[in-house]
């Protein structure tokens, strides 16, 4: 019998060694969404954290998404362990600047059968999403989900809450398909748990504290706002949608000039109600959509920062301003109920409680150096929040699942896909 190779037991301890540490397999992701930057909301800037934090651990991300009217004619350009692939989209009804993919099933059991992944993460619930979810049923995928947009309750703002239930039973059914599905909160999972849903798994959402950080203060785009310096400014950062409630922030703001004369209003984002505000707030300052660094600047040359928002599955926008160092005033849900310690880093209102949000309101404004203290601790509670450890749940997500189902047999696949044909 040959003598093994030089070296070969060592190399061959190693990959016994690789085989058993799950957490260093390099997986093949198929990350599905219907929003992506550059379109500016939550969803799409949390889901390219996640694509850009599974790239840094050296895992292959496959993007399906719809095309934009950015993207350039043809194939979006891959980069390096990340290839795109673009869909075709429709404007979303009320949101035109906004995609949503349309039914795809067959491309994507295509494509997934030419090349194919480890797992499939669907972020959104669209109909690509619903695709994504029946194409990879049918080749025998691993399928993760994430309930990221409170759809259902939105119905509620836009005059057609009558389609709570249906919507919810949409939801359900499909969630209740995957291996599992991420949420932002415990409240969150305890709510939708209550409501039938199963194999939720919670995972928080991080904050970029490098981008977002109170040394971005800028006097001359103060000076833009019309402030002089020394002049207090609250900030709101969002749609400017009738699901935000924003004609809370216009009383909690009107409440509050008759304490603080001097105070100026700060609008960032863009949206259907923005006329209805200008007409009410005329003294407001409305700056549109923002993005980067010069979002990080808007935040942190503000002073107080005001989110009456009762619709959120997390809230992007109040780790973003806590780690620019604002003190926050949010009703106790979603992420404010998870980070904010009431008096300490920031103010709750009770959720719906429109009085006491005013009161708080009054409370930042009349005391402003207690204000400042708050955006200090803020600061200093959700630097622990950076998106690094939320990646690597997300990973180790993906690496139990896998392990928690028998792979499939070679060439099943193939007989699946050409069954459906």
């Amino acid at each position: 019998m040959a003598a093994a190779p030089e070296g070969f037991e060592q190399a061959a301890s190693a990959l016994a060694v690789d085989e058993f540490l799950p957490a260093r397999r390099l997986l093949r992701i198929a990350v599905v969404t219907e929003t992506y930057p550059p379109e500016v909301n939550g969803v799409a800037s949390t889901i390219a954290q996640v694509v850009e934090g599974l790239r840094a651990r050296q895992h292959a991300v496959q993007l399906v998404r719809p095309r934009q009217a950015a993207d350039a004619p043809g194939e979006a350009q891959a980069e390096p362990r990340c290839e795109q692939v673009l869909m075709r989209g429709l404007p979303i009804p009320r949101y035109p600047h906004l995609k949503m993919g349309v039914p795809s099933r067959k491309a994507l059991a295509a494509l997934w059968a030419l090349k194919r992944p480890d797992i499939v993460h669907i972020a959104t619930e669209g109909p690509l999403g619903w695709s994504a979810l029946q194409a990879a049923r049918r080749l025998g995928l691993p399928v993760c989900s994430d309930f990221r947009t409170n759809f259902h309750a939105y119905s509620r703002h836009y005059g057609v809450g009558w389609l709570h239930r249906p919507i919810m039973a949409y939801l359900r059914r499909f969630h209740n398909r995957t291996r599992c599905t991420m949420v932002p909160t415990e409240a969150l999972r305890g709510a939708l748990e209550a409501a039938g849903f199963r194999g939720l798994r919670v995972v928080p959402r991080g904050v970029d504290t490098q981008r977002f950080d109170p040394a971005c203060r800028s006097e001359a785009l103060r000076a833009t706002w019309g402030v002089r310096p020394g002049q207090p400014v609250a900030l709101y950062v969002g749609r400017l949608a009738p699901e935000k409630n924003l004609d809370l922030l216009a009383r909690a703001f009107e409440a509050m000039r008759r304490d603080a004369p001097a105070l100026r209003l700060v609008l960032v984002g863009d949206g259907p109600m923005r006329r209805e505000l200008q007409h009410r707030l005329p003294g407001a300052v409305f700056v549109g959509e923002r993005r980067g660094d010069d979002l990080a600047a808007h935040y942190a040359s503000g002073d107080l920062f005001l989110f009456p928002s009762l619709t959120e599955t997390y809230g992007n926008v109040t780790p973003e301003a806590m780690a620019s160092a604002l003190p926050v005033l949010a009703f106790d849900e979603a992420a404010a109920g998870r980070l904010i310690r009431h008096g300490d880093n920031g103010l709750l209102a009770p959720p719906g409680d429109a009085d006491s949000f005013v009161r708080q309101a009054l409370r930042l404004v009349n005391d402003l150096p207690a204000a400042r203290g708050l955006g200090r601790r803020a600061r200093e509670a959700v630097c622990e929040h950076g998106w690094d450890r939320i990646v690597a749940q997300v990973e180790q997500i993906f690496l139990a699942e896998l392990r928690s189902g028998p792979p499939l047999p070679s060439g099943l696949w193939r007989t699946t896909e050409a069954a459906g044909r």
